[in-house]
């Protein structure tokens, strides 16, 4: 029963509306080849293969799950075919540099293309998403032959990449991991240890994996500064370039997992194997970051993606759905009761989640233009240095803001179906289980909010931060003075200021206890993501307002702006009262009394 349709209208409203990606796209080098049909052209065939082939596949995989017999990793029916599918028709390589086999679009287009197969089935997805990572990775900081042996591989979609981080005894401290990395006479490494929760580890998809590894050389020093980067393949290639023998890894078991799963999220044991150095030695966690930040915002993808799905499923269900009568009058009098989408507490529900579902899809766009210019603009000139401050702030805002908004959205999704949603045909429990573990990997919230507030804003003393505001305010500047426009801008730039404010305070009570910066953290974060919400759903009303056809389109666009600033940016105010009481409500308690 569920089913997924790609969203492309208001896919198109964002990229081409509101943010303008047509100009965009024509200041990029080849830029004539990115025009706006052919993109649209590129996003209606995706669409395609994501509504007909990757969600019909996506219950089966909750159902089957994968499976570990001796080593070997067999997923479920039909993922291997779609995966077939997905390499013939050239979609791995199609935001890769043509110098290693890939077509060269940009990399805001994969964004899209992401959205859309993630919300058809994440758990599949996952398996040609974790390899971009990897190809980024390879590409930023190997070696010419690390990238024709094993980039060209990845980008042609015939061998698959993973990220290999945490291990049993440490999660997110990175700087305990044990795995070792002893030299070879021939400048290779013998890699020794065992890595955990490696999603898309082990799998019959395609003939090698291509493993990302962070180990230890033999004199490393203590902590993160002490970590290095290697390719450690499953099988090690011949000279030219086919799968040889078979490496010293191997897959110790699967994890069973309350979500996802149709992806295998594998131990893996490192028994000497052999590996290659990325990067200096002592570097791996500078050249890793490439990968996690990538992560990051694959993950921030994904909540978008679960409240897109929660949305589509509970909103048809509460257009048909009779129960009860409003208590307004009749609405379906020659019917035993209304349909349940007339009732005030069934749309609250289906607003937040469109909401947040449209307003994910506008940050995370906003933030794959920043990746974009990123990647096109001269190192160190003003585009490249506004395009990169805008992504350490905006990467953790979304990676966190959204998987929670997406888990609270794919919640609500359920709650419309009643009873119904704690059923598994619907589609609706499914959907918040493999939510779940977004707001886990790739950093915690608690993670990403340490990250913004310690890091990205008060170790800058407020740059980063003032870099965003900063475009906010030319925003409410330029719109102040009409008169039709003064329900957001009036607001936005209330909040703008108080944002400011409020990370002033929390530097200064933060120089008398350092822990107020991690009892404000994940308050702060929350801030943050409403209030750049907030930001781009006044840019997408405005549009909407001087926007002309499509009258039922802009309509649903403003209604949801407004219910957006009236019903879910007041949030903000309890975030902001928690974060003035302090931190001795959660610190003055002995630990004995836990």
């Amino acid at each position: 029963m569920a089913e997924y349709k790609a969203p492309v209208r208001d896919m198109q409203f964002v990229l081409y509306e509101m943010l303008d990606f047509e100009s965009h796209y024509a200041a990029l080098p080849g830029g004539e080849d990115f025009s706006r049909d052919v993109v649209e052209a590129i996003m209606e065939e995706n669409a395609k293969f994501c509504e007909n082939v990757l969600a019909p596949l996506n219950a089966i995989g909750d159902e089957e799950g994968c499976q570990w017999n001796e080593g070997v990793v067999t997923t479920p029916t039909g993922f291997k075919e779609a995966y077939t599918q997905y390499v013939d028709a050239g979609w791995p390589s199609m935001c890769h540099s043509p110098e290693y086999g890939g077509q060269g679009l940009p990399e805001s287009l994969g964004t899209v293309l992401s959205e859309m197969a993630g919300s058809a089935n994440w758990s599949w997805c996952m398996y040609p998403g974790l390899t971009h990572g990897a190809m980024k990775t390879l590409e930023l900081h190997g070696t010419e032959d690390q990238k024709q042996v094993y980039l060209t591989k990845l980008v042609e979609g015939s061998w698959t990449g993973t990220m290999c981080l945490t291990e049993p005894h440490c999660g997110t401290d990175l700087g305990m991991l044990r795995t070792r990395a002893e030299p070879n006479e021939d400048g290779s490494y013998k890699i020794s240890g065992t890595k955990i929760f490696i999603s898309a580890g082990e799998h019959d998809l395609t003939e090698n994996i291509v493993h990302i590894v962070l180990a230890r050389l033999p004199d490393a020093p203590e902590g993160t500064k002490g970590i290095s980067l290697f390719i450690v393949p499953k099988f090690l290639p011949n000279a030219e370039g086919s799968i040889g023998e078979r490496n010293a890894v191997n897959c110790g078991s699967i994890e069973h997992k309350m979500g996802i799963h149709g992806n295998a999220t594998a131990v893996l044991n490192f028994d000497s194997a052999k590996g290659f150095l990325i990067g200096p030695p002592n570097k791996g966690l500078n050249c890793m970051f490439t990968f996690m930040n990538n992560a990051r915002l694959g993950t921030a993808c994904q909540g978008l993606a679960h409240a897109e799905v929660g949305y589509q499923l509970s909103s048809r269900y509460a257009k048909e759905r009779l129960q009860m009568r409003s208590l307004s009058g009749p609405k379906n009098p020659e019917g035993p009761a209304d349909p349940i989408i007339v009732h005030p507490d069934v749309r609250r529900m289906l607003l937040t989640q469109r909401a947040f579902a449209e307003g994910g899809r506008m940050l995370i766009y906003y933030a794959a233009q920043q990746v974009d210019i990123q990647h096109y603009a001269e190192k160190g000139s003003e585009a490249d240095t506004n395009a990169d401050e805008l992504l350490a702030l905006l990467t953790p805002i979304a990676k966190a803001f959204l998987t929670e908004t997406g888990f609270e959205s794919s919640n609500l999704g359920m709650q419309c179906f009643g009873g119904h949603g704690y059923i598994r045909e619907w589609g609706a429990e499914q959907n918040v289980r493999d939510c779940r573990i977004s707001m886990l990997y790739e950093g915690t919230t608690g993670i990403q909010a340490l990250d913004l507030l310690g890091r990205k804003v008060l170790l800058t003393q407020g740059e980063t931060l003032k870099r965003f505001t900063k475009v906010i305010h030319k925003f409410c500047e330029a719109h102040k003075d009409q008169e039709e426009y003064k329900e957001f801008i009036d607001v936005l730039a209330n909040y703008n200021k108080e944002w400011g404010e409020l990370t002033m305070h929390i530097g200064l009570t933060a120089m008398e206890n350092p822990e107020e910066v991690g009892a404000a953290a994940v308050d702060y974060l929350m801030y943050s993501g409403y209030v750049t919400l907030a930001y781009l759903w006044a840019r997408a009303a405005i549009v909407a307002m001087q926007a002309s056809g499509d009258e039922s389109f802009y309509q649903a666009k403003i209604h949801t702006a407004r219910f957006y600033f009236q019903r879910l940016l007041p949030r903000t105010a309890t975030h902001v009262a928690t974060i003035k009481s302090g931190a001795n409500n959660l610190m003055a308690m002995d630990d004995s009394l836990f």
